[in-house]
């Protein structure tokens, strides 16, 4: 399978399971090559979000603290950074802050973004991939290569369990070349 058909059919088996919601940036509408894997979810499953990159990986702490496994999509790494306070000071350290009591398992959704045909500007194709991997303890950072791995990524995230959160790493280039 190519590396698109496998993550767009990944999106609509986690839309599939008991207590996952989609938030995000171009989760319940068109804007980024990200939406063409979301847009047959059923809207239910998709919680638009507005461009606050920061409030949304707050509001889906709220969401996993609450019972939910939120799927936090993130069109660009470089705009993760936005959140990766709110990631490395809050999510990454309430099991260590409640004793292991709460464990929120969040599923974050993020990509490179691709160069190609047009390339974006290079605000918008990071990888920080190694940054995370260095930054987080709880928060685990798989990188999503080859479209044989993508599946399994992702259902390894939503039924983990330890109950870790998990940020997946995915490439726009990918989509239209694997």
């Amino acid at each position: 399978m190519k590396y698109f058909d496998e993550i767009k059919r990944t999106m609509e088996w986690l839309a599939g399971q008991p207590q996952t919601l989609f938030v995000g940036q171009t989760v319940a509408g068109p804007g980024t090559f990200m939406y063409q894997t979301l847009k047959d979810i059923p809207s239910g499953k998709a919680l638009e979000m507005p461009i606050n990159e920061s409030f949304q990986m707050q509001f889906t702490l709220g969401l996993a603290l609450a019972g939910y496994v939120p799927i936090s999509v993130y069109p660009r790494q470089n705009f993760l950074l936005l959140a990766t306070g709110d990631m490395a000071n809050m999510i990454d350290k309430v099991p260590a802050i409640s004793s292991g009591e709460l464990c929120p398992r969040i599923i974050i959704r993020v990509a490179t973004g691709p160069d190609q045909p047009v390339h974006p500007g290079h605000q918008h194709i990071g990888n920080f991939a190694e940054v995370f991997r260095k930054l987080f303890s709880w928060i685990e950072v798989i990188e999503l290569e080859e479209p044989g791995e993508i599946f399994q990524a992702y259902k390894y995230a939503y039924e983990r369990k330890d109950r870790r959160s998990t940020l997946l790493i995915e490439h726009g280039n990918h989509y239209n070349n694997k």
